[in-house]
């Protein structure tokens, strides 16, 4: 048996589900004891108390009522005249009055000549009946000696103690989960590259979870910072041998030097592009506000003067989005520089709501096959000779620049193909 039907109905957050883990059987069994209670007590007494109410009328009317009036007055049973015209069609209570229905279904059962009941209000109750060979005659009575009083006391109190228990409960789970809504924070603004102090609090396996989450985080940094280190350490020590043969080959003849040169050229672009991966991973400062769109327009500018074929296609939305500038100017200019490498045209679009900002770069080359655009983003890959003819090898670390930016900014890039244009469509897509 499976109870996946019963998920979408259950509340998401953790505050919520743990509130109904602590309620509902409060209320449950508030009402199953409220149930029982009113049955056991409130129902039987109305019926036992009813049941006398029947045997006095019975009494007073098998001793001819006329004759023993002073037997009915001490009874305080009330016997009015009426007539067979003024008889009810329909027994009449409230609706709401459900020891009326005990109070009804018993005199009904056992007053001689029962024909209607009417429970009027709280105070009183009217009864007419007809004994065989006599007449049709209406009786009052109090309706205390008939039912239970104050059932209302019950449910007065339930509701007043069950919802003073439901807040002391709230408070205490309230204090109970704060650590791990900290945790949780914690945890949401490093994986967007923030760092937001944090130690432990709460309970023992609150606390054991903190310090395993500062210990991964100090681990992380560190191999971040020690992948950094070496990127840029590696790559700027090559610089110098470079330099060496770059000035050995320009005393060769041309038809030697040529080549060389193309190959040295093609060991510093490769260099920079590891120095641009490094950099991309360490985070390049704080995050800060940034204004949308006017800062996607800045690049396409810069862009074009580079003489990139770009323009803003479309922009949607206005407002700031925190994000880390550099990082992310780095990753939409590497974007709009494979899209002018392997396209002739460029459309660069924005689109900003409350939740999410959307940038999208798409061009019309040759696109990525659906089955290879997870392998592109990975670094050092470089797809089919069909993509990259006539223009440039490439290091194969653009896209994967670009989808550490976005990830480090707690969103991801995803790969598609473009609707307009055709080639290859790319989305940094962040959570705001």
């Amino acid at each position: 048996m499976t109870f996946d039907w019963l998920k979408r109905y259950m509340p998401r957050g953790l505050y919520g589900r743990a509130a109904l883990i602590l309620i509902l059987p409060v209320v449950a069994l508030q009402l199953v004891v409220s149930v029982v209670f009113i049955q056991r007590h409130f129902e039987g007494v109305t019926e036992q108390m009813s049941r006398e109410v029947a045997r006095e009328i019975n009494a007073v009317m098998a001793l001819d009522w006329p004759r023993n009036a002073e037997l009915a007055e001490a009874l305080r049973l009330d016997f009015l005249e009426t007539s067979p015209a003024e008889l009810p069609p329909r027994d009449l209570r409230r609706w709401y009055d459900f020891s009326g229905i005990v109070v009804a279904r018993t005199l009904a059962e056992y007053v001689a000549g029962f024909q209607r009941v009417h429970l009027v209000d709280d105070r009183t109750v009217f009864v007419w009946v007809r004994p065989e060979g006599a007449p049709l005659m209406k009786i009052e009575f109090n309706r205390e000696r008939a039912s239970a009083s104050n059932p209302h006391q019950l449910l007065v109190n339930m509701v007043v103690f069950g919802a003073l228990m439901t807040l002391i409960a709230y408070l205490y789970l309230r204090n109970q989960l704060r650590p791990i809504t900290r945790l949780s924070e914690a945890a949401e603004a490093f994986g967007r590259g923030r760092h937001v102090p944090y130690s432990p609090s709460g309970a023992v396996e609150v606390r054991a979870a903190g310090h395993a989450f500062l210990e991964m985080r100090s681990r992380i940094e560190r191999q971040i910072e020690q992948r950094t280190m070496m990127l840029s350490g590696v790559s700027h020590d090559l610089r110098t041998p470079l330099t060496r043969l770059r000035l050995g080959v320009s005393m060769l003849e041309e038809a030697e030097r040529v080549p060389l040169e193309r190959d040295i050229d093609d060991m510093q672009r490769l260099i920079d592009a590891f120095l641009d991966f490094a950099r991309g991973n360490a985070g390049n400062g704080a995050p800060e506000r940034t204004a949308i769109p006017d800062f996607v327009q800045t690049i396409v500018e810069d862009c074009q003067r580079a003489g990139l074929p770009v323009t803003l296609a479309a922009a949607d939305g206005q407002g700031e989005a925190m994000m880390r500038q550099t990082a992310m100017r780095r990753a939409i200019e590497n974007l709009i520089a494979n899209a002018s490498r392997y396209g002739t045209r460029c459309d660069v679009s924005v689109a900003l709501t409350d939740k999410s900002l959307r940038i999208r770069i798409e061009d019309d080359g040759p696109g990525i096959p659906p089955e290879q655009r997870d392998m592109a983003l990975r670094p050092f890959v470089r797809l089919d000779p069909a993509r990259n003819q006539d223009k440039g090898s490439g290091v194969g670390l653009g896209l994967a620049i670009a989808a550490d930016i976005a990830r480090m900014h707690g969103g991801v890039l995803r790969l598609g193909e473009s609707d307009t244009l055709g080639g290859l469509r790319a989305d940094i897509v962040l959570a705001l």
